[in-house]
């Protein structure tokens, strides 16, 4: 289970008095507790996956707030932060492996977005980001 590696993670950052991971494992770990909380149960790898997800998508727009302000410092502390956070995720399809799959399942000229879009990502879900399935859908439709 994923958790169990945050946690282990999480004491050999403790250890090495490494701050940053630290920071960021404590942050996750409690992402998943309170899912696993509210849902009553384990969360399936699935689950597990969009949590980390979520807590991508909260460091990418902290980063994107970070370039905004110009703020070098977080900017470094939000790019290890998104690292540490993508390890955790299975390998990532690149955008020829998408386009193979979402046009084996169907996806082609003429589908309206929503359509094409609940196709592939019941498919994709933990496989690739939304931002990279919204691109390769756009080409497979248009």
């Amino acid at each position: 289970m994923l958790k169990d590696t945050v946690f282990e993670q999480l004491k050999v950052a403790m250890k090495e008095k490494n701050v940053i991971a630290k920071g960021v494992l404590t942050l996750l770990k409690s992402a998943l507790d309170n899912a696993e909380k509210e849902k009553g149960s384990a969360l399936t790898t699935e689950e597990e996956i969009a949590v980390v997800n979520r807590e991508i998508k909260q460091t990418n727009q902290s980063l994107d707030g970070a370039k905004q302000a110009n703020r070098e410092d977080l900017i470094e502390k939000e790019e290890v932060k998104l690292a540490l956070l993508k390890s955790f995720l299975p390998k990532q399809l690149s955008e020829e492996e998408i386009t193979a799959v979402l046009t084996e399942a169907g996806v082609k000229t003429g589908l309206n977005m929503g359509e094409a879009m609940k196709i592939a990502k019941p498919l994709l879900a933990g496989k690739a980001d939304g931002a990279t399935i919204s691109k390769v859908v756009k080409n497979l439709i248009s």
